[in-house]
């Protein structure tokens, strides 16, 4: 699953580690990004410490891994800025891959308010569509293209429509877990706080100083990310036959 930030990422992941078949990992290609950039980001030193910092042994572990006992599934939560140019996409074309996209002016107002160095390509809607034409290319499935937005305002459906597209079946714990921090948040905790608090999934609006209406710089991150959202949201799952929850 890849996605820029603030995207309601998070909460998805919660959402797939809370399914009895199934095993995540939350951003592998994390420990790599900060050790190439040297971007001062929250916990980047635990972060190191904690991953591999080789992006070939990332998709090694990714392309190899066996889940646990009593476990078929493996969910991977990615950044699509921790993907570098150097990182060899045709060695991601054997994974399943979805994007979760959102309008590029909230995540540019989410983002900003929590890390004001961010850089336009931390939005992420150009990264997806160049990883969408990478994939295809080196003969891998085309991803599934997922709207946050629907994600929010009819969970089930959107998530229903989500595991038929990849062969899986639906699971209704997908849909509610356990409020709280996780212990391998707590690192970066203040990025997770709206899923630490939450149980399911809802719309939470959020007022920001800083906005697409008053930043010149917002305004310019947003508007070169704009094509390439609509470009993504014209792919997105029609959720619709799936909005009484067990299937069309």
């Amino acid at each position: 699953m890849w996605s820029g930030p603030r995207t309601v990422s998070t909460a998805l992941m919660r959402a797939w580690e809370n399914r009895p078949d199934t095993v995540v990992a939350d951003e592998p290609l994390y420990a790599f990004y900060l050790d190439r950039t040297g971007i001062a980001h929250p916990g980047r030193e635990q972060v190191i410490a904690s991953q591999p910092t080789s992006w070939e042994a990332v998709i090694s572990q990714l392309t190899t891994a066996s889940p646990a006992a009593g476990r078929t599934v493996f969910y991977a939560k990615h950044m699509t800025h921790h993907l570098l140019p150097e990182v060899n996409r045709d060695a991601l074309a054997p994974l399943r891959h979805a994007f979760l996209i959102r309008h590029p002016e909230e995540i540019a107002a989410s983002y900003y308010a929590l890390f004001p160095p961010m850089t336009i390509n931390a939005i992420g809607m150009e990264r997806l569509c160049e990883m969408q034409t990478a994939i295809t290319s080196a003969g891998g499935t085309p991803p599934v293209v997922i709207d946050s937005d629907d994600l929010v305002t009819r969970p089930a459906a959107t998530i229903a429509a989500y595991c038929a597209a990849v062969g899986l079946p639906f699971s209704p714990r997908a849909l509610t877990w356990e409020q709280g921090e996780q212990p391998q948040w707590r690192r970066s905790a203040r990025w997770h706080a709206d899923a630490s608090n939450s149980s399911g999934f809802e719309r939470r609006e959020r007022q920001y100083q800083r906005t697409v209406e008053n930043s010149e710089e917002l305004a310019q991150y947003a508007a070169h990310h704009r094509p390439f959202y609509e470009q993504l949201y014209a792919q997105r799952m029609d959720v619709s036959p799936w909005d009484r929850t067990t299937g069309p």
